[in-house]
């Protein structure tokens, strides 16, 4: 028997609208212990996807954290002539709504697609998250690595 994304996916999604503050939507990220939310519009529609790592690269941009090289990796040390453009590029944050962090282009798939399709695709893409729509592209769940791990432990069992 074939599963489906309609029974890997988690129900309800945790979503933004474009012109939430990104401030809100990093306690929605500590809250729910997420990484990434799908972005809708006001009929439920995917229009966009944020997560951690787009808001850092945001952030970095705005030298609100300093990366070290193409690492990644936040740095710890801070010299205290940075603390005022610091200041400033977390007031920018602060000030910030997902539309100008999100990403456009989103991975979706319907409820019909199989468990070894969005798995493909996650690993194909490397994306960690994957918005199931219906045939109008409105949000009925979500597919993490999670929700992929958990599926793929369960037919190990079988």
């Amino acid at each position: 028997m074939q599963i489906t994304a309609l029974e890997i996916m988690t129900s309800p999604v945790v979503t933004v609208k474009p012109e939430t503050p990104i401030s809100e939507v990093l306690d929605l990220f500590a809250a729910h212990n997420i990484s990434g939310v799908p972005v809708v519009d006001e009929g439920g529609t995917v229009t966009g996807i944020v997560c951690e790592a787009d808001i850092v690269r945001f952030s970095s941009r705005l030298h609100v954290v300093p990366l070290i090289r193409s690492s990644k990796w936040i740095s710890p040390y801070t010299e205290i002539a940075d603390i005022a453009s610091f200041r400033k590029g977390f007031d920018v944050l602060s000030k910030s709504k997902v539309r100008d962090v999100m990403r456009r282009k989103v991975i979706m798939v319907e409820g019909s697609a199989s468990g070894e399709e969005i798995a493909r695709i996650m690993a194909r893409r490397q994306v960690n998250r994957i918005p199931v729509v219906d045939t109008e592209g409105k949000i009925v769940g979500i597919i993490t690595r999670s929700n992929l791990i958990r599926y793929l432990a369960q037919r190990e069992d079988e």
